[in-house]
């Protein structure tokens, strides 16, 4: 029987000081492809890593306490424990997602409802209408991010978890923007929880992993067994790195908070800016949800800036500190347009319909000084009212 201990203590130690051989305080890393056996018909419990590892499992084992649930799949991304989620749907199954989801997420439905795999319905999920709309379908899979990819909208999941069971339906939350470190959907009433490693967990932008953590025994079973047969298992060296990641998951997650609740408040307060998305601020729409839920705002947000494209450009152009480039998560900071980069596949007018502008620049906020940080948003700010400033003088 599992031993329940507080998650903190359970990203920093579990594994730690188990080796029976050598006594290795940190867990070994078995780069092996295959094992030998005991005997004929005589299996040590691992035989090939596609199917198990002990350096994945353990992985695996540490998420699943993480989020409360039975048991746990780390993928090769984050990309393929959604598609190994979506493995267990039979064809024209319904699948209920959110409009505004992570682009990969939403090229990858998109493409499964081509190939007539499964059937999706993008729905704004704060829209009461729609939502009860497509709950009325009765979908077989709920899939809910929040806070979304790049907007910030917080679902409350207990809520729509219940309205999703209730038509017999499954909930899916991707956790990846908070990680178990600041929310738990399974105790929310989800049955999976879906990330990519490659984010927070991790936290240091050198692995591409995901996970599935199951609330069920059964459905962690149904997983690992598909995971084994189309081979969407991860790397052993990559769960090696993702582990030694997670165990500073919350001393990083409450000093980027920290920084990121700054930033926002800086953003929110200036006049080149037309709105800040972080659900940390009390003006932000669904911060009494997030408040309710969750045991912290994160470290992403974005926000829209006046002028346009060009006032993109010159701000990305402009920050030193703040690096252009995909992914997030990691210790340092990034900067990103969706429009052009994370999003980009989902096309222009589905774009649209989930409120991604042209003028939306995503933040992912790192460790480094909170007065470099300001310091880098405010350079940043000056080139885009530079040209301003030229045209009136």
């Amino acid at each position: 029987m599992k031993k329940t201990r507080d998650p903190r203590t359970v990203a920093a130690s579990n594994g730690v000081a188990t080796d029976q051989t050598f006594g290795a305080v940190a867990p070994p890393l078995y780069l092996t492809s295959t094992f030998a056996f005991a005997g004929f018909e005589r299996s040590r419990g691992h035989e090939y890593t596609r199917t198990s590892n002990p350096t994945r499992d353990l992985l695996a084992d540490t998420l699943a306490r993480l989020e409360g649930g039975a048991g746990a799949v780390a993928t090769s991304s984050g990309t393929a424990a959604v598609d190994l989620l979506l493995s267990q749907l039979r064809p024209r199954d319904l699948v209920l997602a959110p409009h505004d989801c992570y682009g990969g997420t939403y090229r990858l439905l998109a493409a499964r409802r081509e190939r007539e795999q499964l059937d999706v319905a993008f729905v704004d999920q704060g829209d009461e209408t729609a939502l009860a709309a497509a709950l009325g379908r009765r979908p077989k899979l709920v899939l809910i991010e929040t806070p979304s990819n790049p907007l910030m909208r917080v679902v409350d999941i207990r809520a729509l978890a219940e309205r999703a069971k209730a038509v017999g339906s499954q909930v899916a939350v991707d956790n990846t923007f908070l990680s178990p470190a600041l929310q738990r959907p399974i105790a929310l009433g989800a049955d999976f929880v879906v990330h990519s490693t490659t984010k927070y967990l991790n936290g240091h932008s050198d692995v591409v992993g995901g996970a599935v953590i199951a609330a069920a025994r059964s459905d962690a079973e149904a997983l690992s067994a598909w995971a084994n047969i189309v081979g969407t298992t991860g790397a052993p060296f990559d769960a090696y790195q993702t582990l030694r990641g997670l165990r500073t998951l919350f001393p990083r997650v409450e000093r980027q908070q920290k920084n990121a609740m700054a930033v926002a408040t800086l953003l929110a307060q200036h006049p080149l800016v037309a709105a800040v998305y972080y659900p940390g601020l009390e003006s932000h729409p669904t911060h009494a949800i997030a408040r309710s839920q969750q045991d912290g705002f994160g470290a992403m947000l974005s926000f829209e800036l006046k002028g346009g494209v060009d006032a993109v450009r010159r701000f990305v152009e402009a920050v030193e500190i703040f690096t252009l480039a995909e992914s997030l998560g990691g210790v340092e900071s990034l900067v990103a347009h969706p429009a052009t980069m994370t999003h980009a596949g989902m096309g222009a007018k589905a774009r649209r319909a989930a409120g991604i502008s042209d003028s939306l620049i995503r933040l992912s906020v790192g460790l480094e000084a909170e007065a470099d940080l300001i310091a880098d948003i405010e350079r940043g700010l000056a080139a885009v009212d530079a040209p301003a400033r030229a045209g009136g003088a």
